[in-house]
């Protein structure tokens, strides 16, 4: 009698480097590819992600030769009802290091299922990377990186030669039509266009990463987020043909930063929504009104922040760079909790990832893991003269000061024509909210600083 196991795809949407699978596969005579449709897990997703997850499951299905299964339901039951129904042995999982889903793990094997666990999401597993001196976790970057980098990781795993997989019935074929909400253009899902992005970026992007990677208007970066966020794409995959130029080595660090949140999220499980340094729960705070609104539309009169909202809104994804400026923005220009941020962007983007948003906001917002003894508090204009300097970024984002030439485009209050389509007011003045900002930070005896280069 032929043996079978249960192959549960989760945050690993692919084929190829999925040590998971040639386990489930080396294991059985065939398995059931399978994915869950977790109504906890897809309330988290805004339209723009579960438009996203809708398309790399199709492609996965077709990478399948149309065997995936999807069901809808409580994770126990299907993998219960499944085993039942096929006499299958074991269910084979990547490691998931999330809160919520380790809490569902540990559930699913003391009702008796058995999970059969390989490999993870990471190049290197959180909690794996410890301080050789107490064996406790990094709370730093840089000391994380190096001890990171001295660990290592194994290299891509071989594509399957074959997956002998059994044809679902059409109970099991329970594809979501999520679609792309109108006036919405997401990046392309699935594994084909993450290796195809990741060969483009090595070609005419890898080696200029460490110069362009910051500049909001050109295509610098490697827009592998959303791809590594449903595991299309390996990190190690990433990792294995980086050299040790300096380009290189940065986008190296890029990855680590990835894996590093992933490992403060897994020590502080908390963090996902409370304070990392629990003394800014403290803080005074605003509460949203207008000006949180204006944030959201992309509407608050400081063009490098409007068009970073906007690209968020239209596309689902917004520049790394940019992130940190909307964020501070929030933060310290509006004074709002930093958590009304993380679920908007939660809500819009295709790349969440609960780890680097949480950990990301909170980076920003000065509760977070940033090891700076100062406070940093972005200045938004100066920051789209330095990245954006020719305003391409602006003009693409805010068609209202597309007749704004050249870096004048960041300070249309300066050009006699500068509000003559439209475009809104500041809603805030930097430089007096910025004052705020800092005397909020002394009511709670945070002993910060300004950051010199405001």
């Amino acid at each position: 009698m032929a043996s079978t196991s249960i192959f549960w795809f989760r945050r690993d949407l692919r084929l190829n480097d999925n040590p998971a699978l040639l386990a489930a596969i080396a294991e059985s005579d065939e398995i059931i590819p399978l994915f869950i449709l977790d109504s906890r897990q897809i309330e988290k997703l805004g339209d723009k992600g579960k438009a996203y997850l809708a398309q790399s499951l199709h492609l996965l299905d077709q990478s399948l030769d149309n065997k995936l299964h999807v069901i809808a339901g409580d994770p126990l039951t299907v993998l219960k009802d499944l085993s039942k129904k096929h006499n299958a042995t074991s269910v084979h999982i990547s490691a998931s290091y999330e809160p919520n889903d380790s809490k569902e793990d540990l559930k699913i094997e003391a009702a008796g299922v058995k999970l059969v666990r390989t490999g993870s999401p990471y190049a290197v597993a959180p909690g794996r990377v410890r301080k050789p001196s107490d064996d406790t976790p990094y709370r730093v970057y840089t000391p994380f990186y190096k001890a990171w980098s001295l660990h290592g990781w194994r290299k891509p795993a071989d594509k399957p030669k074959s997956i002998n997989t059994v044809k679902p019935g059409n109970d099991a074929r329970a594809f979501p039509d999520w679609k792309v909400p109108n006036g919405v253009k997401i990046t392309p899902a699935g594994e084909a266009a993450a290796l195809e992005r990741f060969k483009y970026f090595q070609k005419n992007g890898l080696d200029d990463y460490d110069q362009a990677r910051n500049l909001a208007g050109i295509d610098g970066t490697s827009k592998m987020s959303a791809h590594l966020t449903w595991g299309e794409i390996h990190p190690r995959t990433l990792l294995s043909p980086l050299g040790e130029s300096k380009a290189h080595d940065v986008f190296r660090k890029e990855i680590a930063w990835r894996e590093f949140y992933a490992d403060v999220l897994f020590h502080n499980p908390h963090t996902e929504t409370g304070y990392y340094a629990p003394q800014f729960a403290s803080m005074r705070y605003d509460k949203p009104g207008e000006k949180f609104k204006a944030w959201c539309e992309g509407k608050t009169g400081y063009p490098f922040v409007d068009a970073a909202m906007r690209q968020l809104l239209t596309e689902g994804w917004m520049h790394n760079r940019t992130r940190m400026v909307v964020a501070s923005f929030l933060v310290k220009d509006l004074h709002l909790e930093w958590q009304l941020g993380e679920r908007f962007f939660r809500e819009h983007l295709v790349d969440y990832d609960v780890a680097s948003n949480a950990h990301g906001w909170q980076w920003t917002a000065g509760c977070g893991t940033d090891a700076s003894p100062y406070y940093r508090i972005f200045n938004p204009i100066e920051q789209g003269k330095r990245f954006d300097e020719n305003g391409d970024y602006v003009r693409k984002y805010v068609p209202e000061l597309a007749h704004i030439k050249g870096i004048e485009v960041q300070e249309p209050w300066e050009a006699a024509d500068g509000y003559s389509k439209g475009y809104v007011k500041q809603i805030v003045d930097h430089k007096a909210e910025r004052s705020e900002s800092l005397a909020r930070l002394e009511e709670i005896k945070v002993n910060k600083p300004a950051y010199p280069k405001d």
